[in-house]
């Protein structure tokens, strides 16, 4: 709820009231008294806003504006953290305490690391100005975490500029691009490995407790698509998750799970295989990574299975997609 509120705390700035913002979303007033949203509320709550605001500059203005409050105890994680870097891996590791909207994925570069934003919508398709939110307050937390401005040297968005490249500029003090394969910062190296200020092992180590209980309990209670494709995205690696995995984590049964994701028109597999598949066209577009470790990092036992796969993604072989999208 502390992301819900920083939209409407930002509509509110602009003149528009909450009980407008959320007439406008067709959502009810008791809703914020509710723990948690699902995606879809938040993605109605943005397109009122958008249309309410008339701001193109909305998203960035919103994202300017969160605090720690914001993404509540994550935030003191962080703040723990030994470096920039590692407070990033915490914001992976407990994104669902934040939201459900998305992901983040960290790819080395040859100028620095690409901080990669993956939205996770339901049903509605996010409005952009979400997905500029959620990179300005990276920036935003960033500044506040290492006690001084920490500017990205790229910034690209996968959708069209909504504004004036001067505000984006403003916000993000480096070139913006737009139209892109994906939505993300790259910011340089000794930037995210600088010690931070207020770094504190054994207060990180009480904040990791109990981010990880809280982050237990969610896990039991998820039974959604969209839920279980987020756990997929966090933990494919070299060995896959199965099914069985899945069930346990979220507390029910293999047929609950699978009559659950039948009603969504989803099947275990075809989700796996979709989130493969995006973290496959991310990595190959924008890591330096060979293909062989791109394929064993997402669970093939060798390349060639992983050429097949990417071919009937794409209708291309990797290296000839990559040579015609990426490095």
């Amino acid at each position: 709820m502390g992301w819900v509120n920083t939209v409407i705390d930002g509509a509110r700035r602009l003149g528009i009231a909450e009980a407008l913002l959320l007439d406008s979303a067709g959502l009810p007033a008791e809703a914020l008294n509710w723990e948690r949203w699902p995606i879809d509320f938040i993605t109605r709550l943005w397109h009122a806003a958008e249309q309410c605001t008339r701001d193109p500059g909305f998203g960035l203005k919103v994202g300017g504006g969160v605090r720690p409050a914001s993404i509540d105890a994550v935030s003191f994680a962080m703040q723990s953290a030994a470096t920039l870097r590692e407070a990033l891996v915490l914001v992976q590791k407990y994104q669902r305490l934040i939201s459900d909207g998305g992901r983040f994925q960290l790819l080395p570069a040859s100028r620095g690391t690409w901080i990669v934003y993956h939205p996770r919508q339901g049903r509605l398709a996010f409005s952009p100005h979400q997905i500029e939110a959620v990179l300005s307050a990276v920036v935003s937390l960033s500044d506040w975490i290492g006690g001084s401005a920490v500017r990205p040297s790229r910034v690209q968005f996968s959708h069209g500029r909504l504004g004036g490249i001067a505000g984006y500029r403003e916000v993000f003090g480096c070139p913006v691009d737009f139209e892109q394969a994906f939505s993300g910062l790259l910011v340089a190296n000794e930037l995210l490995d600088k010690p931070l200020p207020q770094a504190n092992p054994a207060l990180a180590r009480v904040h990791e407790r109990y981010n990880a209980g809280r982050l237990a309990v969610l896990e039991r209670s998820a039974v959604s698509a969209v839920d279980l494709r987020q756990w997929l995205m966090v933990r494919i690696g070299p060995s896959l998750p199965r099914r069985v995995d899945a069930a346990r984590v979220l507390g029910i049964s293999e047929r609950t799970l699978a009559r659950r994701l039948a009603d969504e028109g989803y099947t275990f597999n075809r989700l796996l295989d979709e989130v493969r598949r995006d973290l496959a066209l991310t990595a190959v577009k924008t890591s330096h990574q060979s293909l062989a470790d791109i394929a064993l990092s997402l669970g093939f036992a060798e390349a060639s299975p992983f050429y097949r796969a990417f071919q009937r993604w794409t209708g291309l072989p990797p290296a000839q997609w990559r040579r015609r999208h990426g490095l």
